[in-house]
């Protein structure tokens, strides 16, 4: 009898194994509550450099501009593919949306959003579309207020007069920092359908490594602006810290999380993305940060890149360089850069603020030659179509 009774315990102890690795993701962390995509799955894969199995891309891509889409946009900042046809831009200066033809590169402006308090670096920045656009057709936005940065959502009626099409904005989140620089402003809805948002230390460095505060962090919450469950901080839509300036965010198809970023005077980089990890800043700037900080997969000198929107396409992210007036291809392997960073269309079209996906090997490329820093007269500005490989 003993001997049964310790077969059958030994056969229990196997299953009850087999069925908790059955309940966790990768990583050995529970799935999120939300019933999608854990976080561990959405950016997991960004603590591992990558299985053997995985096949980078070639070492040397190519860029090719089919054409030019729109040109006389003023200081664009962000850009929303439509499903059904077109493009969404947002003027940070003049805090309007406007939706433009990809097939005749005709603009429709469909409204002002109130409350947009552009001065330096702020004004209305990144948009996105809810994931529920289909049905909602909701657009939400991150701006700078009189006050604070914050993100709200609209809704888009076309049937309504141009100049009115945007409805009341509907507060999802405020209290994130502002200041005349470093405002962050990227926004995008992941793989689990969850909003992301990067965020700047607005110049007050400490905030970085306050994780109480939203500044210089990326954030993940609910469509409603609730921290999303899974979050690593307990009632928190903190995802990660210690950040300077996040102003791209890119998924790869294993649904990891990159995400672009300006550093000082040094380094910019590029970082795969762990939830609840710190990147170093003010206390690192670049790799060799040490032990406690989470070192970037890329780094650049500041005069070569300044990034600012980032996209995955082909195995690789493309990164857009605002200083550095050039598109740059990380190719990946895992998380790790699986060559050299390679550089296009340098000095040919100016300051590059916005690459997003199209379909395929496409992408749409949006310049910033209007807002401020850049040489450029005006309607200079412009959305370019690519191919890449």
């Amino acid at each position: 009898m003993i001997v049964q009774r310790r077969a059958v315990s030994a056969v229990l102890a196997a299953a009850a194994l087999l069925l908790t690795a059955g309940c966790s993701s990768d990583d050995g962390q529970p799935s999120g509550a939300d019933g999608g995509t854990s976080p561990s799955r959405t950016a997991a894969g960004s603590s591992s450099p990558g299985s053997a199995t995985e096949e980078a891309p070639p070492a040397k891509g190519s860029v090719e501009v089919v054409r030019t889409v729109a040109t006389g946009l003023k200081s664009p900042w962000g850009l929303a593919p439509l499903p059904g046809g077109g493009l969404l831009v947002s003027s940070r200066d003049e805090a309007t949306i406007t939706r433009v033809d990809e097939e005749t590169g005709e603009k429709t402006e469909l409204g002002e959003v109130p409350g947009v308090s552009p001065s330096g670096e702020g004004g209305l920045l990144g948009i996105a579309l809810s994931p529920d656009y289909a049905s909602d057709r909701m657009v939400y936005a991150y701006f700078t207020s009189a006050s604070d940065n914050r993100i709200v959502r609209m809704r888009y009626d076309e049937k309504e007069p141009p100049g009115e099409q945007l409805g009341e904005p509907d507060t999802v989140l405020r209290g994130i920092p502002k200041g005349e620089i470093h405002n962050g402003g990227r926004i995008a809805f992941g793989p689990d359908k969850m909003l992301y948002a990067g965020t700047g230390e607005s110049g007050d460095t400490g905030l970085s490594q306050d994780r109480e505060s939203l500044g210089g962090k990326i954030l993940r919450m609910t469509p409603d602006g609730e921290p999303a469950p899974g979050n690593p901080f307990p009632d928190s839509v903190v995802y990660s810290y210690g950040h300077r300036n996040v102003q791209g965010l890119a998924w790869d198809d294993e649904q990891r999380l990159f995400a672009s970023e300006f550093g000082q005077q040094t380094w910019d980089e590029l970082n795969a993305i762990k939830p609840g990890d710190n990147y170093g800043w003010p206390e690192a700037e670049g790799k060799g940060g040490g032990s406690g900080f989470h070192d970037p997969l890329a780094q650049w000198s500041t005069d070569e890149a300044s990034p600012s929107g980032a996209a995955f396409a082909e195995g690789s992210v493309w990164m857009a360089g605002l200083r550095g007036e050039r598109l740059w291809r990380i190719p990946l392997k895992g998380t790790e850069a699986a060559a050299d960073p390679q550089a296009f269309l340098q000095g040919e079209y100016g300051r590059l603020r916005t690459v997003v996906p199209a379909d395929g090997d496409r992408l749409w490329l949006m310049t910033s030659n209007t807002d401020g820093r850049g040489d450029a007269k005006e309607g200079d500005d412009r959305i370019l179509e690519l191919r890449v490989n």
